[in-house]
This record gives structure tokens, sequence and C-alpha cells, in this order.
């Protein structure tokens, strides 16, 4: 399977068939999944929620798609949206595009060409088109999700690979727990905010073995910084 940013998506779609199948093929490759079923809740969602992508469909119960979209522009959501809809008419897509929509996809569609479109605006939101990461002695392989310390490949949970990758998107910046905390985890999720303090111990042993400089730095009071020096 093709994998690549591990991040955190809201899929806005009443047909749960559709819903389930697009939240299941989201989730088997590593991202944190919220779903909302009418337009009221998936706004309500986007709005409060820091997501890198939302799946938004158009023919919703309570408040169509394009009103979501508008609303959510309105408040400043900054998420990249992705637009499912039956009704392929330019006059469609021009509006949705208008609105401030990333990109369309025609329903019935494959989910392959889903998960590739997310993919896409995902690298867009993170402004990255290469598919290997480097920082210090440390390179992550975002299509197979393996990483290597000096050239030797390490084994990695996919909650460990997750953090990493999302620490190394965002290299030489303070990333507060909070945030990690958001982008690893959905809002079904029952873990606790120290739990990356746990993960990022464990990461820390696999990237920083002896004679090997340390990568994953800690501001006090803040959060983790990824970095080949310190800051």
């Amino acid at each position: 399977m093709v994998h690549t940013w591990t991040m955190r998506i809201l899929v806005v779609e009443d047909y749960v068939p559709v819903q389930a199948a697009v939240a299941k093929a989201l989730r088997e490759e590593g991202h944190a999944v919220d779903v909302a079923g009418d337009g009221p809740e998936g706004l309500a969602f986007a709005v409060t929620e820091p997501y890198d992508v939302i799946v938004l469909d158009l023919m919703l119960p309570g408040m169509s798609g394009l009103e979501v979209l508008e609303r959510m522009r309105q408040d400043g959501v900054q998420s990249h949206v992705l637009i499912l809809t039956a009704r392929d008419t330019v006059e469609d897509r021009v509006r949705g595009l208008d609105l401030g929509a990333d990109d369309y996809l025609i329903k019935p569609f494959a989910v392959e060409e889903l998960l590739a479109r997310v993919r896409a605006l995902l690298r867009r939101a993170y402004a990255k088109k290469e598919t290997v990461l480097h920082v210090g002695h440390v390179r992550i392989h975002t299509g197979s999700h393996q990483v290597e310390v000096v050239g030797e490949p390490i084994d990695l949970t996919a909650r460990e690979y997750a953090l990493l990758e999302y620490l190394a998107l965002r290299a030489g910046q303070v990333v507060t727990r909070t945030e990690i905390w958001e982008h690893l985890y959905d809002e079904q999720s029952n873990a606790t905010s120290n739990v990356v303090d746990v993960y990022v111990g464990y990461l820390r042993k696999k990237l920083e073995g002896p004679g090997l400089p340390r990568l994953i730095h800690t501001r006090r009071g803040e959060g983790y910084i990824l970095s080949e020096e310190a800051p």
C-alpha cells in the first residue's frame, strides 16, 4: 500500500456506507480520522479542530456542503478541502472552487483515487514535493514508512512513525504537545496528553544511540523540536 504524511482528516458524508469506506481506507493509511454525518456537525468539527484535510460531500442534511465550506472560510479555517459530488457540472465546480475548495472528486469514485487526491493535498498543506525527509542522521521514506538511522533501517510502531513524520514535517520548529496530540489522535481516542512524552521517549531511544547526536530537543514549557543542531 502507498503511504504518505500521517495527519488528521475530517470526513463529512451522510451516506453511511461511503462514510465508513472512506474513513476505513484513510485509517488504514495511518491517519487520525473524525467523521460527521450532516452539515452542522461537519461545520462544528471543522471550526473547532485542526484538520489537515477535510473530505466534504455537497449533498448533506441540515446544511449543504457549499454552505459548510463558505462558513468555514468565513471563520478562517485553512484546512485543505476535497469536495465529493454526484453533480458533474461546471457551475458546481466553479462555485465550489470560488468558495475555497481545493479539489473535486465526482461520485462514484474509486477509493484509491480519493486516497491519491488526499495525499496530494497533504503534500500541498506542508509545501512538500519530496517523498524522503532528511534530518541529521535520520532518513524517513514517506512512501514506505521506512526509517533509517545512519543508513541502517530501524523498526518503529505505527504511532512512533506518525510522531516522527509530523516532527520532521515541521523540522526546526517548536511543536507543542497539544499540536502533536491533536494530529495523532481522533475524537474517539482515550489517550491522554502525557502519552506524547512517552512516545518521544521511545523515539529518542531508537534515533539517538551511542555516539549519535540528539535530534529531539525539549523546549521547556513549550514542546519539542526535531533538529540536527541544538536550538
